[in-house]
């Protein structure tokens, strides 16, 4: 599906999460108007009606776009509810492991691609805000003759804890978003987080932007996976880390009969009677067989041009972590 011809970027501001400005207002977003010379590049390009995968069903690659959208658009409210009960709470281990994986620096400039409801955000802003008040301890262990005053005036700076690190959530789907933002605000979330619509075959962000680039379980919706690795190779910095949380292929048989049978027998059975769609459940469940192998993405991402790719599997490879870097 083609991407928005604008981006709205979300900011806290009062009460809530609030529509700040438009795209060509904000540094470090690109505009995707015809009359910008992204547009004339993107208008320019014919789209080929070639087809493509939609699950085990046969489409039109503009059609899978608008398929996928309507998957996330109708279970966006239970998504992280049947998160939690289709793997049975196991997708925290693996994104909390993601984290430890990127371990990022003070400073930090994060961009989480398809990260609409915010998992991996709030993660990052967590493990930022952790690693701070474990030196700021540390410190404040070294310097005994601190008075109260001080040593309060410490722990109330909120923009101090995230050391200048920020995170941008993108994601093509408005009620995903509209979710994340619901959460960070009941959460307490209100510096250092930005979310944009965007889509991830045509990140409307400048070139060198981020230090990581992140994206969990959105990689095998998008209907040009290299055009994606390609954008999300874009908008790194030089030295920036790609990270892909995915579903991948079982290396162990006997886990993997078990899985088969869980996947296509139960999954779809909870999507129904938890989130009122089985077939959203279904598509989840095919396109997980649909997905390259761990060693084909890998090659994938190399094509993209990134060094140093490599993956991690967990759970008998249920899932995988890839990595790479843009030297």
């Amino acid at each position: 599906m083609a991407a928005p011809r604008s981006c709205a970027v979300w900011g806290y501001c009062g009460r809530g999460w609030s529509r700040m400005m438009w795209l060509g207002g904000l540094p470090g977003l690109r505009s995707s108007w015809p009359g910008s010379p992204l547009g004339a590049r993107l208008l320019s390009q014919e789209k080929r009606a070639t087809e493509t995968h939609f699950g085990f069903e046969t489409v039109s690659e503009e059609e899978k776009g608008g398929k996928v959208y309507q998957v996330f658009e109708s279970v966006a409210k239970k998504y992280d509810v049947m998160n939690d009960t289709m793997t049975l709470g196991i997708h925290r281990f693996w994104k909390d492991f993601l984290l430890w994986k990127m371990h990022p620096f003070p400073g930090t400039q994060l961009v989480d691609v398809a990260g609409g409801t915010g998992d991996i955000a709030f993660r990052f802003l967590n493990y930022v805000q952790t690693q701070h008040r474990r030196k700021q301890k540390r410190q404040l262990r070294a310097q005994q003759n601190l008075s109260w005053e001080e040593i309060a005036q410490k722990y109330q700076n909120e923009e101090d804890s995230l050391h200048s690190s920020h995170v941008v959530v993108c994601d093509i789907n408005k009620e995903m978003l509209k979710i994340g933002k619901q959460k960070a605000y009941a959460q307490g979330y209100k510096t250092g987080l930005a979310w944009v619509l965007g889509d991830a075959e045509e990140l409307p962000f400048d070139d060198d932007k981020f230090d990581v680039y992140t994206i969990a379980f959105g990689i095998r919706n998008v209907t040009h996976m290299d055009r994606a690795l390609q954008e999300a190779y874009r908008v790194l910095k030089p030295g920036g880390q790609f990270l892909c949380l995915e579903f991948s292929q079982v290396n162990n048989p006997l886990v993997s009969r078990l899985y088969d049978l869980y996947s296509f027998q139960v999954i779809p059975v909870l999507g129904e009677v938890i989130a009122g769609d089985w077939k959203a459940y279904q598509y989840l469940v095919e396109s997980i067989r649909r997905f390259p192998s761990q060693e084909e993405f890998k090659e994938m991402i190399e094509d993209a041009g990134f060094q140093k790719v490599t993956y991690e599997n967990l759970t008998s490879g249920i899932v995988a972590i890839h990595s790479g870097f843009k030297l």
